[in-house]
């Protein structure tokens, strides 16, 4: 019987999708889950839900709830962690303190200012979670959901000897999406995929052994493709290759899009699903679920209706878990690790986004060579940017994290030395909180 254990569990979306697709293979049917969060309410929500899926598959799998971390990871042979550190008030600031600067974040969890104070909160959290790992169960498999995704796996791969290895969908569904536009089965399409964390690009993207470049730049030029993703297919003409995460995200991760009022409303405006150009639009959404309720609202729908699927869904930790200790099917995918010589043109030691393949061998991370030249120079800012901030966060530095902010791309479009100065040290007033390992 296989422990798997969820760190953050309160993360609702992510629990139950994720014992879903664990329960569905037949080494995890008698699985023994156990759920962790230091918020009761949504930890109750969570165990009342992965029981509800139990039953419904009539699985032979158990679940248990704990507030107590040492107890959840004891003897567990997986880790799922799915953290966030802070509130409303806390994520406020992390998007207006920049916005009153005129650095208009869109999403801001992953880099720029508001990722690298987001990653400087969540670290210390992180390091505590991986320490009682090292202690409770060394030899797990940790895979970590939690962003700034690219500084966190980075910092806990360098600080504690955890085998964690960050993952991210942005791959796999950007992947699905560009053989959509080019009517492309997926189980047709090839690729090779590199770069960090929401900034990988397509090195090779082929159907049948094919290059399919051209139909995906045909696809682009037809109107009803390039609005669906305006940032990324503007990149993609530009750049020659696409880029992985989506277009309200790489918006603001370079100097091309977000400087200008004008920028934003011919690039960053249009009819989809979300308006990345509309201002703080993780805040927003967090506020409506968090502080207006609407996550108690989704969960207590969704715990009333019976009327659910069973059928695994495309996040990769169920595989991943399973290829290591399950029935050791090897399993491929995007793993974001320390660049041991992975990617020749990006800094050793930073956290890149590669080819791995999970087996009874452990991960093991594909060699991809250099990335083109053109890219390695806007990966390299992205990721020297981040070695950084890390590195400011080990040494508690704060000289070194200003410097971290004064080079990102966006931030340095529009804001003077000395302006970034002034809005960093805000930056960490209103942290201070959360920062105190700081000089």
């Amino acid at each position: 019987m296989k422990k798997i254990t969820f760190i953050g569990a309160g993360s609702l979306g992510f629990t139950r999708e994720l014992v879903r697709d664990i329960l569905t293979f037949e080494a995890f049917r008698d699985a023994e889950i156990r759920l962790m969060d230091i918020n009761e309410q949504r930890l109750n929500y969570s165990e009342r839900a992965v029981r509800k899926i139990i039953e419904k598959g009539n699985y032979p799998a158990t679940v248990a709830a704990t507030m107590n971390r040492a107890e959840a990871l004891e003897g567990a042979d997986g880790v799922v962690i799915t953290i966030l550190s802070g509130g409303p008030d806390i994520f406020r600031n992390d998007i207006e303190i920049p916005k009153k600067y005129g650095v208009d974040i869109c999403v801001g969890d992953t880099r720029g200012p508001s990722g690298i104070f987001r990653f400087l909160r969540t670290a210390p959290a992180m390091l505590e979670i991986c320490r009682d790992i090292e202690k409770y169960c060394p030899d797990a498999v940790v895979l970590n959901y939690t962003n700034p995704m690219a500084m966190l796996c980075r910092y806990i791969q360098s600080e504690t000897k955890v085998n964690m290895t960050g993952l991210c969908h942005s791959v796999q569904h950007t992947a699905e999406m560009l053989a959509q536009w080019i009517g492309a089965p997926m189980d047709e399409i090839t690729y090779t995929c590199a770069g960090v964390n929401h900034q990988a690009f397509y090195i090779e993207y082929k159907w049948n052994g094919r290059d399919a470049y051209p139909l995906i730049r045909e696809a682009v030029r037809r109107p009803e493709i390039y609005n669906k993703e305006i940032v990324r297919n503007e990149m993609f003409l530009g750049l020659d290759y696409y880029v992985t995460e989506s277009s309200g995200h790489n918006s603001e991760y370079n100097a091309w899009f977000r400087k200008r009022p004008d920028l934003i409303e011919k690039y960053c405006t249009y009819g989809t699903n979300w308006n990345p150009g509309k201002y703080a639009f993780i805040l927003n959404g967090y506020l409506e679920r968090e502080v207006d309720g609407k996550w108690m609202k989704d969960i207590e729908e969704w715990l009333a209706n019976d009327d659910f699927d069973l059928a695994r869904g495309g996040e990769y930790a169920s595989n991943i878990f399973n290829a290591v200790f399950g029935d050791h099917t090897p399993f491929e995918f995007n793993a974001n690790l320390r660049n041991s010589g992975l990617i020749d043109n990006l800094p050793y030691g930073c956290c890149v986004e590669v080819p791995a393949l999970a087996s009874k061998e452990g991960i093991r991370p594909f060699h991809v060579g250099k990335l083109p030249d053109h890219l390695a120079v806007l990966v390299n800012t992205s990721a020297r940017c981040e070695e950084l901030a890390v590195e400011g966060c080990i040494e508690g530095d704060k000289r070194k994290v200003f410097h971290a902010v004064l080079f990102d791309p966006l931030t340095s479009a529009v804001l003077s030395i000395e302006e970034t100065q002034r809005m960093v040290d805000e930056m960490f007033e209103a942290g201070k909180d959360y920062l105190g390992y700081f000089k």
